[in-house]
């Protein structure tokens, strides 16, 4: 039976001491790290990019399917995708958790488990954070801190018409991972007898739970002088993240159905469930690959990286914002992706 050690043995202080003892520090720009009243960085003359995300039990996450080192990792995961989505490289997060007294030490190290798997593997250092109560369920806020160089940060407003718009990846997938692990759930709760049946389904549910950050692509811009005109990641749904960028940037835009990157396995679970798999790659949310715009004139440098299709371009204000199916139709894109407050 595995052993079960209460938060209050340790105290506040000896459950942080506990967490984060065997984290070392990978960047030069981490002066003072977790130990003291504040961490102290220093990025030598480049800018700092700070964002933050918080996910609470119920809303963003459900424990009934989510592996506690699977959540340490994706909570560190979709604050680093909104880092490489401004083309700056994280070095530091902070993590902030409250959470009730039915969890126990054990519990919360196998969390910070999937933390540091994610640190290691982005190369980011935990400089700090906080650990309280809370009367029910389990909160995570997590701020991510990154660099850049002065006239590389890439902001959601400075999209021009004709640019084209590209999408790392392939989207879809999370969604179609969430319907399948609500699925289960529902029918686990009806009668626990029966088992999950997730056979052949690893990919979908990978996407959902396991999701990584695009590192690679922002190496690539890098390594070949690209600079993007426009950038954000993608949570909520291509159509409503391509509407983000349109409105901020104050262009129209129009998307091709047929250009949409959707992973086979991806069209194989939608048409499993009875679902439309451009609907899934619209409207789903959750994949964090990046959608960028550039300029027209950088398309061969694009041209060999497997990881980027082109699914569109931007137009002007006047002409909307368009899809055009793989029959030739068109219609409006409206933004139906996940929304925090329904």
């Amino acid at each position: 039976m595995q052993q079960r050690t209460e938060i209050a043995n340790l105290g506040e202080f000896g459950l942080i001491e506990h967490l984060t003892k065997n984290f070392e520090i990978k960047n030069a720009s981490t002066i003072l790290s977790v130990g003291d009243d504040a961490a102290v960085i220093d990025h030598f003359g480049k800018q700092t990019v700070i964002t933050t995300d918080m996910l609470v039990e119920g809303i963003h996450f459900d424990l009934m399917y989510t592996p506690l080192k699977h959540l340490g990792y994706k909570s560190v995961i979709v604050n680093l995708s909104d880092v490489y989505a401004m083309n700056a490289i994280p070095t530091q997060i902070t993590i902030s958790i409250a959470f009730s007294n039915r969890f126990s030490v054990e519990a919360l190290s196998e969390f910070y488990e999937g933390v540091y798997a994610a640190c290691e593997k982005y190369a980011v250092d935990l400089v700090g954070g906080d650990t309280t109560s809370s009367q029910k369920g389990f909160i995570i806020s997590v701020t991510a801190i990154g660099e850049v160089a002065p006239d590389k940060y890439v902001q959601r407003s400075t999209a021009q018409q004709g640019d084209l718009i590209c999408v790392s990846g392939n989207t879809g997938g999370a969604f179609l991972g969430l319907t399948l692990m609500q699925r289960e759930k529902k029918i686990y709760l009806e009668n626990p007898a029966i088992q999950p049946d997730l056979e052949g389904e690893d990919y979908i549910v990978g996407r959902l739970l396991k999701p990584e950050a695009r590192k690679d692509i922002i190496e690539f811009f890098a390594a070949n002088n690209i600079v993007p005109t426009a950038m954000m990641d993608v949570s909520d749904g291509i159509s409503s993240e391509v509407l983000h960028l349109c409105k901020q940037s104050n262009v129209g835009c129009k998307i091709f159905e047929d250009k949409l990157p959707i992973d086979e396995k991806t069209r194989a679970a939608a048409f499993k469930f009875g679902l439309d798999p451009t609907v899934c790659a619209l409207n789903g949310g959750e994949d964090y690959e990046l959608i960028f715009t550039l300029k027209q004139e950088d398309y061969d440098k694009i041209t060999l990286n497997e990881e980027i299709a082109v699914i569109g371009y931007m137009t002007a204000l006047e002409e909307g914002n368009k899809l055009q199916t793989k029959g030739g139709n068109i219609f409006d894109i409206t933004a139906q992706g996940w929304n925090a407050f329904t």
